[in-house]
């Protein structure tokens, strides 16, 4: 919709991982390194870890888009997966059929097809996404799947990629000999306000823009502090800001033009504006008794300063125990605001599956047009 009234060929900012926009930051070059590292040494695995929306996957995408043509490549995205499902997959991942198989028959089935690759020169290479989700028995398995070797060479190598969750599964105890296979690992991080800036540049540049500054420097400050210097969340934000900015004819966007889409974005989002409690005067005070006054238990609160009343006798109140603000005052209706909490967390629980529901379709679907891309680029070699 904005992509004509900026001069743009595509959308800079689309959500779906994008090889051919992959922005290499300082993290992002490390970790693009020790996959490429991890492929000239063929053995062992890498491991790349990152919160959510720093670009994982689309760093896997760029490492698949420019792959060798000697290595056979399969990625999966993995849900909770049991030993014998993971294997199952692999193997289906590869193109090998796996109708009525037992586990036995599909090891044998990988392992025959491995040693086929591996007399015509080449190799297999297996990328397991949201890697954070495999129990550690499954990862395990994984482990003693790289153990097919042909003439002391491995025949598998894979790649795991995950979130900061995985790191302390690769920690555990029992997870030693798995350790001792691991080439490298890296951990991506946020960008900082000076990659970001970049990132947004790279990205409306490589889709065509070239008319000067689009975003003062505010904006740009806005954005960072807004987003965190998370990519997807830089994506999901930077899409708005075009949009708004169609919509409202600028040519050059303000900290002002930002912090109004923000606004939106945070509705959108279920962002709350701040995470201060109302201001005391909003909040429902209990009248404080003068002849009788009650000191709570959890914290205890000096009455005596606070009303000028001498406390006799300070012992603890058998009183449902108050719920205050930093000043001191009474929240009432507690309940009420535990209830609105508890459908907020619902409803935040909904919109992130239905994200990952929806990210898993695209990724089916991508998978579908690299594999008929492949076989059409095949038979045209044929």
């Amino acid at each position: 919709m904005y992509e004509s009234y900026y001069g743009l060929n595509s959308k800079p900012f689309q959500l779906t991982p994008d090889p051919a926009f992959f922005f290499a930051s300082k993290l992002h070059k490390r970790a693009m390194s020790y996959l490429q590292y991890g492929l000239s040494q063929a053995e062992g695995f890498i491991v790349i870890t990152g919160d959510i929306g720093t670009g994982k996957t689309t760093i896997a995408n760029s490492l698949l888009n420019d792959i060798e043509e000697d290595i056979h490549a399969a990625q999966i995205v993995t849900p909770k997966l049991s030993p014998d499902e993971i294997v199952k997959m692999v193997t289906a991942k590869f193109g090998i059929d796996t109708t009525g198989k037992t586990k036995t028959d599909l090891l044998e089935s990988l392992q025959s097809y491995l040693e086929d690759l591996a007399k015509t020169g080449k190799r297999a290479l297996l990328l397991v996404d949201e890697a954070q989700n495999l129990p550690l028995e499954t990862i395990e398995e994984l482990r003693m799947l790289s153990n097919f070797q042909q003439s002391g060479k491995p025949l598998l190598q894979s790649f795991l990629l995950g979130q900061a969750e995985l790191q302390p599964i690769l920690r555990a105890p029992n997870m030693e000999q798995f350790r001792q296979r691991i080439v490298a690992s890296c951990h991506l991080a946020p960008l900082n306000l000076e990659e970001c800036c970049k990132y947004i540049d790279y990205r409306m540049q490589h889709a065509g823009w070239d008319r000067g500054e689009l975003f003062d420097e505010d904006a740009f400050g806005a954005i960072h502090k807004f987003t965190k210097g998370v990519p997807r969340k830089i994506n999901t934000l930077m899409d708005r800001i075009l949009l708004f900015g169609f919509l409202e004819e600028v040519e050059k966007f303000t900290k002002d033009h930002v912090e109004q889409v923000i606004v939106e974005v945070q509705a959108e989002m279920f962002v709350p504006e701040s995470n201060q409690l109302p201001e005391p005067e909003e909040v429902m005070v209990a009248p404080v008794s003068v002849s009788k006054p009650e000191v709570a238990q959890e914290p205890v609160v000096n009455t005596s300063q606070q009303n000028n009343v001498e406390v006799t006798d300070p012992k603890p109140s058998s009183a449902p125990q108050k719920h205050l603000t930093p000043n001191g005052n009474e929240i009432q209706d507690v309940d009420y605001y535990k209830d609105m909490l508890g459908e907020l967390v619902d409803a935040l629980d909904d919109a992130i599956k239905h994200k990952v529901k929806l990210t898993q379709y695209i990724d089916k679907l991508l998978k579908k047009k690299y594999q008929s891309y492949v076989r059409l680029k095949e038979d045209g070699e044929e």
